[in-house]
């Protein structure tokens, strides 16, 4: 189930673009690794570590960087 992503970390594969654009995410889950196409409130760069807050449904989702919540 899609929901169980949310609280998930991962690390962004290919660059977001804040509200102009998706990019990706790879995600640790199930036993394995699965990329999802992420949104995100600002860019966020290659490599940047993220949280998954929301499902946007099938295999979208929104993130926010975990700097974001360790500030």
């Amino acid at each position: 189930m899609a929901e169980s992503v949310i609280g998930t970390s991962g690390v962004i594969i290919t660059p977001t673009r804040g509200a102009a654009g998706p990019g990706e995410v790879l995600l640790s889950i199930r036993g394995g690794t699965e990329s999802y196409l992420a949104w995100s409130r600002d860019p966020l760069s290659k490599g940047e570590k993220v949280l998954v807050v929301d499902v946007r449904g099938g295999r979208t989702v929104d993130v926010e960087a975990i700097s974001d919540f360790t500030s």
